[in-house]
């Protein structure tokens, strides 16, 4: 009897441990499974490896280039998302690159004359434009300090202390940073100089398009530097754009404001403001209203002077400069508590990034805009909001013509507030914002001088001068340097003639200034021809006119398409005497909008850009 008993038991025993050893199967099968489909390729079986064996491979499923991190070890931080190499999707090819760049040299031997010296601040050795520059000091942590024990892991600069992660805040397992072999390796890329860092074929990245991607990669067509470009969009066409983008946008973004915008209860128009420059005058009063009430931007601190944090004030690029020193000195709209805000400001500056960077004469911006890539996955890394969002409630301020370069594909689904505003290189009507390029002489008193001559005493009827950059200048003065005593058109403005008359005389005494393009769309005489209550004539084709979305540009300018220049003086004496006064008198009226102060003021350009970008935001188009 006993030993039937014992016999039954074994019996029972075998069944459950089968039946034990199915249940693992399947729940084995089912978790590998799930890795499988949830996980990129290349991750799903790195749990069976031991830690040391995990390859750093530039084909894992989550590419440096993604700014959704994740976390494979508490405390591990991979600065391959910081530097790593310059790949091939972000150089486009060589050859889109060498064309991009002819007129680097030209452009940075033009820009290098606008240099100022940094107030407070002497420039660092270490950034001279002969000598390489660390590529990762650009991100310093403002809130705490590097303990001297901590010397053996792998330092990285702007990232707090890895003890200080968010729990919740994982990094890319493909992303990892193991022992002292990569600490020296990362090093060694912490001292490349950018023309000298490798690259990777095509065949050796292999970018996943899955949830988790942020920043995606767009190849677009080479843009020929120096030509004309290969389709034009007129002005006309740009005002259908936003008028879709303002129709099309479902979703509300900011609290209500974006009903109470469309569908505004003001009565009273600010008398204070001019509405024929406006598109609607109520819309954006109401909407600038709600700014004033709602609005909350946090300021990152992360990064090091001078390419972050030191505003440059005078000269050609000061746009990014005075709005850098205005909005991080603000507390009406800035938060300490990221959590409370409603924009992200990302406060580098263009200029400061081409004078600390670019190698002169390497013809190659490819480190520039590596260096933001990393700066801005750095940022990812380090906070939830880019990745809450994808980046599209951040934004940058920057005038340098380089800066749709700079931050292309890792920022494209940001807010840009750029001076080069081409639709042809990536600019989008209704997203990004069209940034004034004033041109400060005086940073101390950036009003000095302003205003010029009532119209009945401005007895010139167009005027130019300056460099013959770009194709569209040498065309406008083959048509009409001194071909006209009513076209007052040169080159550089003749010292004979400057003698008599100075450039800023000539600008206060004419009708019309002429504002062609240059390397690039954007002008700074077209802010200038306001600044001297001078009605600006804009020769520029596929350019976006600053607060395209608010402003009523035909109001106060005259829009040339490129292919009329033989044609100008017909077109500006066609224009009756009594429309030429309402434009005068409209640009008197807009030029408060375009003026800086040191301490701002309502309706001014920090109110103006800050607005437009408010603007955008409770609009914008989430791609889902």
């Amino acid at each position: 009897m006993g030993m039937e008993y014992s016999a039954q038991f074994q019996k029972l025993c075998q069944i459950e441990a089968r039946r034990s050893l199915i249940i693992v199967g399947i729940v084995a099968i089912a978790y590998v499974m799930l890795q499988f489909f949830m996980l990129p390729y290349g991750n799903a079986f790195k749990f069976l490896l031991p830690d040391n064996e995990v390859s750093l491979s530039a084909k894992s499923g989550y590419s440096s280039n993604q700014s959704s991190v994740r976390a494979e070890k508490e405390g591990e931080i991979n600065p391959s998302s910081f530097v790593e190499v310059v790949r091939e999707d972000d150089k486009i090819n060589d050859d889109d690159d060498v064309n991009e760049d002819d007129n680097v040299s030209k452009e940075f031997d033009r820009t290098k004359q606008d240099i100022v010296a940094l107030e407070g601040n002497d420039r660092d050795e270490s950034l001279g434009l002969d000598k390489p520059l660390k590529f990762l000091d650009v991100m310093e942590d403002n809130n705490s300090k590097v303990e001297a024990d901590n010397a053996g892991k792998s330092e990285i600069v702007g990232l707090e202390d890895q003890n200080s992660f968010d729990s919740g805040l994982e990094l890319n397992e493909s992303s990892s940073f193991h022992g002292n072999e990569n600490v020296e390796s990362w090093n060694q890329a912490n001292h490349l100089q950018a023309e000298n860092v490798r690259k990777l074929p095509d065949s050796d990245l292999d970018v996943p398009k899955n949830d988790s991607e942020v920043m995606s990669v767009r190849r677009r067509k080479k843009v020929r530097p120096g030509m004309p470009p290969l389709s034009v969009t007129p002005i006309v066409k740009m005002n259908q754009i936003l008028a879709r983008h303002l129709a099309s946008s479902s979703k509300m973004e900011i609290f209500d404001a974006k009903s109470k915008i469309i569908y505004p209860t003001v009565s009273d128009v600010d008398k204070e403001l001019h509405a024929p420059v406006f598109r609607n005058v109520s819309t954006f009063m109401r909407s600038y209203e709600l700014m004033e009430k709602t609005l909350k931007v946090y300021v990152y601190r992360d990064g090091k002077r001078p390419i972050f944090h030191q505003p440059t004030l005078k000269g050609l690029y000061a746009s990014e400069g005075w709005f850098m020193k205005l909005m991080e000195g603000n507390k009406h709209f800035v938060v300490k508590n990221p959590n409370k805000a409603h924009l992200f400001y990302m406060p580098f500056s263009s200029r400061m990034l081409e004078y600390a960077l670019y190698v002169p004469n390497s013809h190659n911006r490819t480190n520039l805009r590596q260096f933001m890539k990393g700066y801005t996955e750095a940022i990812a890394a380090k906070y939830p909001f880019w990745n809450r969002t994808g980046g599209t409630d951040h934004f940058v301020v920057a005038c340098h013509d380089w800066a749709p370069y700079e931050t292309r594909h890792h920022m494209e689904e940001s807010i840009k507030a750029l001076c080069n505003a081409d639709i042809t290189i990536g600019f989008k009507i209704g997203r990004d914002v069209s940034l004034p390029e004033t041109f400060v002489r005086y940073a101390r008193n950036p009003l000095r001088d302003i205003g010029g001559k009532p119209p009945s005493k401005r007895n010139i009827l167009a005027f130019y001068a300056g460099n013959s950059h770009g194709y569209l200048r040498p065309i406008l003065l083959k048509h009409w340097k001194g071909k006209d005593p009513d076209m007052k058109i040169y080159g550089l403005l003749p010292t004979s003639v400057s003698r008599r008359m100075n450039y800023m005389q000539h600008m206060k005494s004419s009708k019309y200034c002429i504002c062609p393009k240059g390397h690039e769309v954007n002008s700074p005489r077209v802010v200038e021809a306001i600044f001297y209550e001078c009605v600006p004539v804009i020769i520029s084709d596929n350019f976006v006119p600053p607060f395209f979305e608010i402003l009523n540009w035909e109001a106060f300018s005259v829009i040339v398409a490129e292919k009329d220049i033989p044609n100008l003086k017909d077109i500006l004496v066609s224009i009756p005497e009594e429309r030429y006064i309402e434009m005068q008198l409209a640009v008197k009226k807009v030029q408060r909008h375009f003026l800086w102060h040191s301490r701002p003021v309502k309706y001014d350009l920090f109110h103006m850009i800050l607005h437009s970008i408010w603007y955008s935001r409770v609009f914008q188009i989430r791609r889902q």
